[in-house]
């Protein structure tokens, strides 16, 4: 038995199978203009219905189609009332045509849920679906502290900590772009902040489990002309790293949780990843690098886990 998933996300393409253990997925990234800091809901959608097709035609080039028993979509951002991005409408019209040709059912998942599941599955924590845990969704427009617990085809989230205003993948974006990088911008900002001796000394904005990076933000684009590039990449993404070790150890504190899952595409930053890994009080599990940032795995594989259910 295996599943078949798709993800269509504000900046990347993805469609993806498993059979519970192993997995195929293929995904684009899509190219932002240089020197811009993300593309319209509009061209996004336009963008993933020219790139999915192939995209499917690639990933079931070698897959035993008769053995796919569910397909999973992503079709909200989160599990909130009100999330919604139109960009998720061609996933799911995607999947909802393969799953129509294969006779097999449909599953609704969000953004979230998929990253999460990514986590799980590719971090061999198995156990957390079978108890509360913290995770923390660290990515371009998303940063919160979440209570979360598997239940049958979803993961129930509470809210414990977030972002006041804006992402931590938003605060990297930004001066990366400032720097005249390339977006997204997280890559290369590490890259050049492994050149720097030192890092620029950053304010950090903690309120017990909620932050801010609008603040930081404001006065590390002032320094972008001023100031050593590599120093200030560097004093970014240390600043990123002391904010969420405060805030994600308040929630810890505040939930008593054991168990810490960290994913979304900020948080395969070496940096950051360093910082949570040696400072949170708690086990901290990652997503590994491949699967952190946007992919349809997580989404394949909760199709997988309902159709085992059903």
């Amino acid at each position: 038995m295996s599943a078949l998933g798709f993800d269509t996300s504000n900046y990347t393409a993805s469609a993806a199978w498993t059979d519970g253990k192993t997995d195929k997925s293929e995904r684009r990234i899509l190219s932002v203009k240089s020197g811009e800091r993300g593309i319209r809901q509009s061209e996004g959608v336009f963008r993933h219905v020219k790139l999915l097709p192939a995209l499917y035609e690639s990933l079931t080039a070698d897959i035993d189609l008769n053995d796919v028993k569910a397909v999973g979509v992503s079709v909200r951002p989160r599990n909130v009332l009100g999330s919604y991005m139109p960009v998720f409408l061609v996933g799911e019209g995607c999947g909802r045509v393969a799953a129509s040709s294969l006779g097999v059912p449909v599953y609704e998942f969000s953004h979230q849920d998929g990253h999460i599941m990514a986590g799980i599955y590719s971090g061999g924590c198995f156990e957390l679906l079978d108890r509360d845990f913290l995770s923390v969704h660290i990515s371009g427009g998303t940063t919160e502290i979440l209570k979360s617990r598997y239940t049958m085809r979803a993961f129930e989230n509470k809210i414990i900590g977030a972002t006041k205003d804006i992402s931590a993948g938003q605060f990297i974006d930004r001066i990366g772009v400032k720097l005249g990088l390339d977006f997204p911008a997280g890559k290369a900002l590490e890259q050049l902040a492994a050149e720097a001796d030192d890092a620029v000394k950053l304010p950090v904005s903690v309120q017990g489990s909620f932050m801010s990076f609008s603040g930081v933000e404001t006065k590390a684009s002032r320094m972008t002309d001023s100031t050593d590039r590599a120093a200030l990449a560097r004093g970014v993404l240390e600043t990123v790293a002391l904010t969420l070790v405060s805030s994600v150890n308040n929630a810890i504190k505040e939930t008593g949780a054991h168990d810490v899952l960290i994913v979304g595409g900020v948080a395969s930053n070496g940096i950051i990843r360093k910082a949570l890994t040696e400072h949170l009080d708690a086990d901290v599990f990652f997503a590994s690098a491949k699967y952190s940032s946007d992919n349809a795995v997580g989404t394949a594989y909760l199709a997988y886990l309902a159709s085992k259910e059903a």
